[in-house]
């Protein structure tokens, strides 16, 4: 059994635009920087081209034809009970180069279409403004979020949503995972996430060090661009709850050395300045340091540190998937900007999934705890956490038992944070509650979903909806407020 939370407590699930609608050159959408990704596997990167290229596998450009399909989808999670479901605004579905005069009439009714839908079911629409889909025009003309004027192109936008939406969305988010780019030490992994976050690509044999220093401008602009939005946001209706989203995960120490213990620390400080700014406002000690020691960010104004201060988020949005066990590559001191000063190493303490990724419920507590001591009392949405896996169809019938488990373990563990530790948690949004396009790999194989999409890694098969045995566990967790897993 497990604890009962709150009846305004947010149940439901997520995805993203670009990994469900398709229709990727309809209704006036523009390219954007999803769509020239193509297909990847485990171990496998998926390939950034230089436009669309006849020939190639672009997952994206049919995702689950959800486009067409979304009555239908939100349908079946009522019938689960949803209290709210994240989704994305395609912001080349709004302008679809991303620097037009004017917005796209069609592409705003689409999303008036699905808001309406949404809230006739009684579901909460939880709106990301920008997840891994700006417009590719704004790459190869301006260089992605290298230029400064990309702040002002992405407050338009923001301005133009909110205005439209103001009486049918009320919790946004900014950019999804921001703080996903800071991982520098993989490179196949690195790139691409700095590549979803910023629209940034190097040429190869760029030295790590020139790529920190552009990732760490364009993290900057894309953190003014967000506290703008919220000011403006909170001007257009200020019941808007808007807040930033961050992909977190505890990082362990390899050992009692305190070289490892320092390490993590190193490890941490790289990562969090993205959520330190968004909730308090300021970059933190070690990261002014950094930034004055290296000359990284020379691009900040006396205006944009006034922006960070007015702009603070209303609350955090986390995806949570893993952990990560940090070991420091020497006895030398690791430091924030050296890439090389410590490595992940495998956890034996816990299993992995086929993809390779740590299964680790107790994390998520952890992580929960972490965030509350460091941001006291402000609210924590967990708006992505699931299970990719391989799903079989038998006689019609998806068992997915391995998921259930996996649900079950971390729901357990949100519930012990709200009720045992008192962290203020709005919101349990699983990732992927009907099957997409894995946004790592492109698979649709890679499978997270309550709900089966008989469609293969090729955009093939028959579109067919199967409710899994996860379909009903979740159904009866959201009926019993979480007392029933």
């Amino acid at each position: 059994m497990g604890l009962k939370l709150n009846d305004d407590f947010l149940w439901g699930g997520a995805i993203a635009a670009h990994q469900a609608e398709g229709a990727w050159n309809v209704g006036g959408k523009g390219v954007s920087i999803a769509d020239i990704l193509t297909a990847g596997a485990h171990g496998k990167p998926r390939e950034i081209t230089d436009g669309v290229i006849e020939g190639l596998n672009y997952p994206n450009h049919h995702g689950i034809y959800f486009y067409d399909t979304y009555k239908a989808d939100l349908a079946l999670m009522a019938e689960m009970g949803f209290k709210a479901f994240r989704t994305s605004i395609a912001w080349t579905r709004i302008f679809p180069n991303g620097d037009d005069a004017t917005p796209n009439e069609e592409g705003l009714q689409f999303y008036d279409d699905m808001f309406d839908e949404m809230n006739r079911l009684g579901i909460e629409p939880v709106i990301t403004l920008n997840h891994f889909e700006m417009p590719y025009h704004l790459v190869t003309e301006y260089g992605g979020w290298s230029d400064r004027r990309l702040i002002d192109l992405f407050v338009k936008y923001a301005e133009t949503v909110f205005t439209r939406y103001k009486d049918k969305v009320t919790y946004w988010m900014t950019h999804n995972e921001i703080s996903n780019q800071a991982n520098l030490t993989d490179e196949t992994m690195g790139e691409f996430m700095i590549w979803t976050n910023s629209g940034l690509k190097f040429p190869e044999g760029t030295p790590a060090e020139e790529k920190l220093a552009a990732m760490v401008q364009a993290g900057h602009y894309e953190l003014v661009a967000s506290a703008k939005a919220v000011q403006i946001g909170h001007a257009i209706n200020p019941d808007f709850v808007i807040g930033g989203m961050l992909n977190v995960a505890p990082l362990y120490p390899a050992s009692s050395k305190p070289a490892d213990m320092l390490a993590v620390q190193k490890a941490r400080q790289a990562r969090d300045w993205f959520s330190d700014v968004h909730v308090r406002g300021e970059y933190p000690a070690e990261f002014e340091a950094f930034a004055k020691r290296t000359g990284m960010r020379p691009d900040i104004t006396e205006e944009d540190r006034e922006a960070l201060r007015a702009g603070t988020v209303d609350y955090l949005a986390i995806s949570y998937y893993n952990s990560f066990v940090i070991k420091a590559t020497s006895d030398d001191d690791a430091e924030f900007d050296n890439l090389h000063g410590y490595e992940i190493v495998p956890n034996p303490e816990v299993q992995v999934s086929d993809w390779g990724w740590a299964i680790d419920p107790q994390g998520l507590r952890y992580t929960l705890n972490e965030l509350n001591d460091l941001y006291p009392g402000l609210p924590i949405m967990i708006v992505e956490n699931g299970f990719g896996a391989y799903d079989e169809v038998v006689d019609g019938k998806v068992h997915d038992q391995y998921r259930i488990d996996y649900l079950k373990a971390h729901v357990a563990e949100v519930e012990k944070a709200v009720v045992m530790d008192g962290i203020p948690v709005i919101g349990y949004l699983s990732w992927g509650p009907i099957d997409i396009v894995s946004a790592g790999t492109g698979e649709m194989s890679k499978r997270y979903g309550y709900i089966y999409v008989d469609l293969d890694d090729m955009g093939e098969g028959s579109g067919e909806r199967l409710r899994k045995d996860s379909f009903d566990w979740y159904k009866q967790v959201i009926a019993s407020h979480g007392v029933d897993l």
